[in-house]
């Protein structure tokens, strides 16, 4: 009959659980689904598909192209796709005054969605005036200054006609104060009080959204701006070392009303997307961006990591954060990836 331990305890062997990959699956606490993914997708108003060169696998498409792909997004389980649209620099101007006409791309590639799909398929229009102006900021320009209160009137109009063409959800990017409050008066006194508010609550100033300016335009157009005094997004986007003005910009966006918050960029704010889950336990998304995407393909192509079991961990990680649902152009592969493993 065993003996009482003699003033200690077996050895510890956290190793045990680790052995089989069924064991590792059972008490794994943190777990990846479809369910989890939201794909980003870049439509243009050609019928080509144009391969965007800073971002390898990721594609520019024509509205069919956008169907395709919104019918692999429900097949692979996929709750929703974010659409960005590549607007013609002869559509652009300083007023921005494009982003609110109900024929233009984003609404045509929507209602196009809606048509074909009905309500099968979330679809999440970003609202931010960086495609529709000349100079590629998220706001109106005068005087070498973002001009706050103004380009929160366009960006009202402008998720009303987004919202009329059938979104289900619509997502200020722009960093402005006080836009959350005003797009929820906008909607509900249009009609669209069942049209959620994702906020991009915690968006920095970050070295990481080339690629994405690349793919959507945006990026030779912002290139002209150091002519009218500005030259970055600082003075609207977060600082990346602050964590604490986070907090403080998402309490004000639920109280203004979001729905949803969200942080970006995943990689480098996991802390903030821990930090922002534990304050306030609202549906926390976060966006794994354009630059984080390029980095492990670059390196998969030069065969310096294997990118698939890359991409995968990096999601995880986004997930682990506290994250309940997360943007990535990894998407559809991970999807994949993970219906193969539960076979």
């Amino acid at each position: 009959m065993p003996q009482p331990f003699p003033g200690r305890f077996p050895d510890t062997r956290l190793r045990r659980l680790r052995r089989h990959g069924w064991l590792r699956r059972t008490v794994a606490e943190t777990t990846l689904s479809p369910a989890d993914l939201i794909w980003p997708l870049f439509v243009h108003d050609h019928e080509a598909i144009e391969p965007v060169a800073s971002m390898p696998g990721v594609e520019r498409l024509p509205i069919e192209g956008i169907l395709r792909a919104a019918g692999e997004a429900l097949r692979l389980g996929l709750p929703a796709v974010a659409l960005f649209p590549v607007v013609e620099a002869s559509l652009k101007s300083d007023d921005a005054s494009h982003a609110a006409d109900p024929e233009n791309l984003a609404c045509r590639t929507i209602r196009a969605i809606r048509t074909e799909y009905g309500d099968a398929l979330g679809i999440i229009a970003d609202v931010a005036l960086d495609p529709y102006t000349s100079h590629g900021h998220d706001g109106l320009v005068r005087d070498g200054q973002i001009i706050n209160d103004e380009t929160v009137e366009m960006l009202c109009r402008q998720a009303v006609v987004l919202a009329d063409a059938g979104c289900s959800i619509v997502a200020p990017s722009d960093m402005m104060d006080g836009r959350v409050g005003s797009l929820r008066l906008a909607l509900d006194e249009h009609d669209h009080d069942h049209v959620a508010i994702l906020s991009y609550a915690a968006k920095y100033a970050s070295a990481f959204y080339g690629p994405f300016r690349d793919a959507v335009g945006s990026s030779a157009a912002l290139g002209t701006a150091a002519g009218l005094g500005v030259a970055d997004k600082k003075t609207y986007q977060m600082d990346v070392a602050n964590t604490d003005e986070a907090l403080r910009e998402v309490a004000l966006d639920i109280a203004e009303g979001a729905d949803m918050v969200m942080v970006k960029p995943a990689g480098t704010s996991l802390d903030v997307i821990h930090r922002v889950k534990e304050a306030f336990g609202v549906p926390t998304v976060a966006y794994q961006v354009s630059g984080e995407y390029a980095m492990i393909q670059a390196a998969s192509e030069n065969g310096w990591l294997d990118g698939r079991k890359a991409a995968l961990e990096s999601v995880l990680v986004i997930k682990r954060s506290g994250a309940d649902a997360i943007l990535t152009y990894f998407a559809p592969e991970i999807a994949r990836m993970l219906a193969r493993e539960s076979v």
